[in-house]
């Protein structure tokens, strides 16, 4: 199929951008945190907050903002990528393309298509989608469905390199963005659902050749081997699909390591190391610095890889620099980051299998919710399995000291039955369970990070599934199943525009500015797991098909 644009609102104005490709060297990807002109990373910077300093666009003029263009990628299976913006070029991925895109007019500078065996959606758990990219030296690094690292040419699109990461038939895949850290690429993998041994692999970016590799189920012998039940951990899960984030100063990247398999917890008794947790690690050698476990011995596949934020707050009157997570589980965490001490851990979601958290054993204080879940009884989980919030990235505002978080509210009946045996790349879960569903499934809320409870929260109907971003002007981004692009006021939560895109919104938004303008860019096509499961009458009309849009203020 051929990449085409739905529509050019602005036309396609000369414009030159022979400079696309010039080299990002690992201080251009620090320093780009602060810009305003480039988003060189996954997370809009090292620290993941998805903030900008941009204020041109504001509360009281977003109402005059216009759709620039709209360039379409001929996909009916969901855009959930982040952009990346370097000299005004855009760069976006989906599960089969990446393309270069002339960041003001719309008009496409290069692409490159990704052709896959057959079987590769045989052992995609969840949504056949890609969320992003890297770009590094003049490159443009990013994953494939069929396990391998790609690199490109920033300027032509044409291939580099290309590197084998894992096998299909073991139940890897790859839909994450790299991260670039210390002149590393870092990659995870996706495929506890297939009873995979999850890793984390670091490349040369140069020549792709694989450095180190720390996988998150230990070995026989290995430490944490023992909190598995006999041969469990051969097939035990703990992915790590989702992007982690890089604090430069301490040299450490953070990332979050999924569920165990199979999603039955009563075949694999212990804790489960090194599953639902946070994962600190040398980028360099991939040593593991420490590791925090959220969820031990997971019941709920409440997972843990939700997005890894960066901040520095006052935690007890205290300043600390720290890392917070919205967890699956439906706990908000916030952990130092040097040393992952769990320093303030509260709901943010309705949750009835843990009752508060301990921090002298720094475990959940279950309930008898998930004990008699562990002896086979039906009981009634919240939140379900879908979580608390998902894989959809949150925000963090510093001006304000909030959270922005796409949160659900559904809730499962859940039975574990008798333990069956795990097949390496066979679907692995073994449970029964049904949805329960409330009239509002989901809310935005604002967050206190400290106190896990909301400024002020917007319902809807059928929950969000997109990424937030929130600028210094008070605005906060985010996108609708429904296919509406709203920016909402950041301090009382009120909507001031919306637009009604082509398809559902999954993706996440980025704002960026070129020559005085600043513009917001935002993925819209309907996908993933949680469209592919709802029952949602008002996702029913909602059409396919993938497109990346870039709004402006009128006159700009």
């Amino acid at each position: 199929m051929r990449i085409f644009r739905l529509m050019t609102i602005a036309g396609f104005a000369a414009s030159c951008f022979t400079c696309a490709a010039s080299a990002q060297t690992a201080a251009d990807l620090v320093a780009s945190q602060k810009s305003t002109k480039e988003i060189l990373t996954y997370g809009m910077g090292y620290n993941a907050q998805r903030y900008s300093s941009l204020t041109q666009i504001n509360r009281k003029n977003v109402k005059n903002l216009t759709a620039a263009w709209a360039y379409g990628l001929s996909d009916q299976l969901g855009l959930e990528a982040q952009p990346l913006v370097h000299d005004g070029v855009i760069y976006i991925t989906n599960h089969n393309r990446t393309a270069a895109v002339d960041g003001v007019t719309g008009k496409e500078l290069w692409r490159h298509n990704i052709d896959y065996p057959s079987e590769t959606t045989r052992v995609v758990c969840c949504g056949i989608v890609n969320r992003g990219s890297a770009l590094y030296e003049g490159k443009l690094i990013r994953g494939t469905l069929d396990n391998y690292i790609l690199a490109l040419d920033a300027k032509t699109g044409k291939e580099i390199w290309k590197t084998k990461i894992a096998d299909i038939a073991s139940g890897y895949s790859i839909t994450g963005a790299p991260l670039i850290a210390n002149g590393v690429i870092i990659t995870g993998v996706a495929g506890a659902e297939f009873g995979i041994r999850g890793f984390l692999a670091g490349l040369d970016p140069a020549t792709g050749k694989e450095i180190w590799r720390t996988y998150t189920i230990p070995a026989k012998g290995e430490k944490g081997s023992e909190t598995w039940e006999g041969d469990s951990a051969a097939t035990g899960g703990g992915s790590t699909w989702v992007t982690g984030s890089y604090d430069p100063e301490l040299n450490l990247v953070f990332w979050g390591i999924s569920n165990p398999a199979p999603w039955n917890p009563r075949g694999r008794k212990g804790d489960n190391l090194y599953t639902c947790g946070i994962m600190a690690l040398d980028p360099k050698t991939g040593a593991i610095k420490w590791f925090s476990q959220t969820d031990p011995h997971d019941a709920f596949d409440h997972d843990g890889v939700n997005a890894l934020v960066q901040a520095d707050i006052k935690v007890n009157g205290e300043a600390k620099k720290v890392v917070m997570q919205a967890h699956r589980d439906g706990f908000l965490y916030v952990l130092e980051r040097a040393t992952g001490k769990f320093l303030a851990v509260n709901p943010f979601v309705e949750m009835n299998w843990a009752s508060g958290w301990d921090y002298k054993t720094n475990r959940p204080m279950w309930t008898d919710v998930y004990t008699k879940a562990l002896a086979g009884e039906k009981v009634e989980v919240w939140p379900s399995l879908t979580g608390g919030t998902n894989w959809h990235p949150m925000s963090y505002s510093p001006k304000e000291n909030l959270l922005f978080i796409n949160t659900f509210n559904v809730g499962m009946n859940y039975q574990a039955g008798d333990p069956e045996k795990v097949t390496a790349g066979q679907r692995a879960q073994f449970v029964d369970l049904t949805p329960i569903k409330p009239a509002n499934m989901g809310y935005l809320k604002a967050v206190d990070p400290t106190t896990g409870k909301a400024k002020w929260e917007i319902p809807f109907k059928v929950a969000n599934t997109a990424g937030t971003m929130n600028t210094a002007s008070g605005l906060v981004f985010t996108g609708q199943l429904t296919g509406e692009f709203i920016a909402v006021n950041s301090s009382n939560g009120k909507i001031l525009w919306k637009f009604q895109t082509q398809s559902g919104i999954i993706g996440q938004p980025i704002t960026w500015e070129k020559d005085g303008v600043q513009y917001v860019t935002i993925g819209s096509g309907i996908g993933g797991v949680y469209a592919m499961r709802t029952a949602a009458a008002e996702v029913t009309h909602v059409p396919t098909g993938s497109a990346l849009w870039t709004f402006k203020l009128q006159g700009k």
